[in-house]
């Protein structure tokens, strides 16, 4: 109990670090694959990848915390008031470990008539600046290269392919740099 209250202490957001953490996630997915930085004295004690969803849910949020147990679930229910949900229902997923390919193609899609209900899926990675992913689409003057996760690209390019339906992506480092990749963004991986 004590480890829940911890977390619990430890993800309690301030408005105005509310206001940061939403900034840096619009800036994200406007230019995708621009690296963009989460405010660092935010990141003791609680992970980057919970941060968007600690920042942006609330009780009208359906969020699902990927954790293996860790009580990170608890923690931003109790914190955000959100409702924790399945992947399929949920506006937010953060994954504090490895999703897998099958999680992610369950995420919310949404529809063509409602497009704003998929899910905005956050997941933690050990890099974003790197080239194994080559990024075009709108927000982006040329191409941009991102590290992404391997063995996610042909679930989320499966995810968006009914546009306007679809997910989003943030990838999210534990020190808190971040890209964002939203459902416009065309991918090609090298070596997929």
């Amino acid at each position: 109990m004590t480890a829940v209250v911890d977390k619990i202490a430890a993800a309690r957001l301030r408005p105005a670090e509310s206001q940061q953490v939403f900034r840096a996630v619009l800036d994200a997915l406007a230019r995708p694959g621009r690296i963009v930085e989460l405010p660092s004295d935010l990141l003791a004690g609680t992970p980057a990848v919970l941060q968007p969803v600690l920042a942006l849910a609330d009780l009208a949020t359906p969020v699902a915390v990927l954790d293996d147990g860790a009580g990170w679930a608890d923690a931003v229910s109790a914190v955000t008031s959100a409702p924790v949900v399945g992947i399929d229902v949920a506006r937010f997923v953060a994954a504090t470990r490895p999703m897998t390919a099958q999680e992610l193609r369950s995420a919310c899609r949404g529809s063509a008539l409602a497009p704003e209900d998929g899910t905005k899926v956050c997941l933690s990675v050990s890099e974003v600046d790197g080239d194994d992913w080559l990024l075009s689409g709108p927000g982006i003057a040329d191409r941009a290269q991102v590290s992404g996760v391997d063995g996610l690209l042909a679930a989320r390019n499966e995810a968006v392919a009914n546009y306007p339906a679809g997910i989003d992506l943030l990838l999210i480092t534990a020190d808190g740099r971040m890209a964002g990749i939203p459902r416009t963004t065309v991918i090609e991986g090298k070596g997929f």
